[in-house]
């Protein structure tokens, strides 16, 4: 079995959509090791906030068709691949890590960049991960969130999922 982390994100029908990807996840894998679950400004494009978590998963699937997975969950609930990159999203689910892989594998690059350049990606990691290295730069995800400059805000917001209280907002 390997371990996997996945990054969940979505601006458009926000709750509905992290609800849709959690209980996809929880059908296929079994038990899921949440983080909370942050609402953040859009980055790259002016648009609507995203709420944003990561889940860790132990699996024996491929990188390849875990991948092949997420895209048809994400295409199954509206996503167009032929968006711009930067755009609203109603999912997204990315492959963060793969046990310690690294380099491309079945078309996959991991460690997925975005670990190191997004607090909505870094910071649930180390909520749920803290310990656990990163695979490339060998410092620990908390290290690598307490040592982030960049000025993204993000905050926890109030979720519940199949009647368990997964983040609460704070103040």
């Amino acid at each position: 079995m390997s371990r996997v982390y996945i990054s969940v994100g979505t601006n458009i029908e926000r709750y509905r959509h992290v609800t849709v990807a959690l209980d996809a996840l929880a059908g296929w894998f079994g038990d899921l090791t949440i983080s909370p679950v942050y609402e953040s400004e859009s980055v790259g494009f002016e648009g609507s906030d995203f709420l944003n978590l990561v889940v860790g998963i132990d699996t024996g699937l491929s990188v390849g068709e875990l991948s092949r997975r997420f895209k048809k969950l994400e295409a199954d609930n509206g996503r167009t691949r032929s968006a711009p990159k930067f755009s609203p999203r109603t999912l997204d689910l990315d492959i963060l890590t793969y046990d310690d892989s690294v380099g491309v594998v079945d078309g996959v690059e991991l460690p997925r960049a975005e670990i190191l350049k997004n607090a909505f990606v870094l910071r649930p990691l180390a909520d749920i991960a803290g310990a656990e290295m990163h695979p490339a730069c060998r410092q620990t995800y908390q290290q690598l969130w307490q040592d982030y400059q960049r000025d993204q805000k993000l905050w926890p917001v109030d979720f519940s999922w199949q009647g368990r209280q997964i983040s609460r907002a704070v103040g």
